[in-house]
């Protein structure tokens, strides 16, 4: 038997870590339901589930909109007879400060990275209820907890996951939900390649990418599988006591900041 059979999951973000956690839900027996907005990411990510024999479908989804996500939710409770486990993996990395950013953009970097959260919660939870226990991981960042300059909106929407992580795993622990997140450092996937262009389009990426790992006291960048193994533990019954929580997977980077 794997860790997730006959389990129901719905990830979102069809790109980096949300990708890669799909991908790993379902190689261990989950029935996956991925979800994004990005055409040729939905597309990429449907094509190596079908060559790697995964029962992993996507749909495409902005996950800001309510009635989309309800559909979603109702969709895969309808095939697949419940739902068990969500992981919101869906984020926008605007840049800038406060004076710099559209207000529309703001609106939009917590619609997706926060609100995002609140609907699939809203939604999906009621569905969990229904099978009696389940868990939820939503994605953060290290910025929720110190961030670079120029990353106001970004920072602000992860440091909101953390508390409305809290929040849900407070109010959800009586139904055996549990609710965990996840606060990556520097990890390879397109929003670091965007990171990348934007702090340092003086070199070539895969520079910018070594400059970035020396930060991290490992001395390298993390990669989406190394994030998907810590998300399919906190989902998994090996992680039985843990809810409310924020697990780091940054390279010890946050263990030596201001120390030299």
């Amino acid at each position: 038997m794997k860790d997730f059979d006959n389990k129901v999951a719905i990830v979102t973000g069809t790109t980096g870590i949300g990708r890669a956690i799909a991908k790993r839900l379902a190689s261990d027996g989950c029935r996956v339901g991925a979800c994004g907005i990005e055409t040729s990411a939905n597309q990429e990510l449907q094509g190596e589930a079908q060559a790697g024999g995964l029962s992993l479908w996507v749909e495409p989804c902005d996950v800001g909109r309510p009635e989309q996500v309800q559909a979603l939710v109702h969709k895969t409770v309808a095939a697949h007879g419940g739902l068990d486990f969500i992981v919101n993996a869906a984020a926008i990395h605007p840049f800038g400060t406060v004076i710099d950013t559209d207000p529309e953009i703001w609106n939009r970097c917590m619609l997706v990275n926060v609100g995002s959260i609140f609907l699939f919660a809203h939604f999906g939870i009621p569905e969990i209820k229904k099978r009696g226990r389940g868990a939820v991981v939503n994605i953060s960042s290290v910025q929720g907890y110190a961030c670079q300059r120029g990353v106001a909106a970004y920072a602000a929407s992860k440091g909101a996951v953390h508390s409305l992580t809290r929040a849900l795993a407070l109010d959800h622990a009586a139904d055996h939900i549990r609710v965990n997140s996840i606060s990556p450092g520097s990890i390879r996937t397109p929003m670091l390649h965007r990171s990348a262009s934007h702090f340092a389009p003086h070199l070539p990426q895969e520079a910018a990418f070594e400059r970035f790992g020396a930060a991290h006291p490992l001395g390298r960048i993390g990669t989406p599988e190394e994030v998907a193994e810590l998300a399919a533990f906190l989902l998994s019954d090996k992680s039985g006591f843990c809810t409310g929580g924020d697990y780091l997977i940054d390279g010890g980077l946050l263990a030596g900041i201001g120390v030299e």
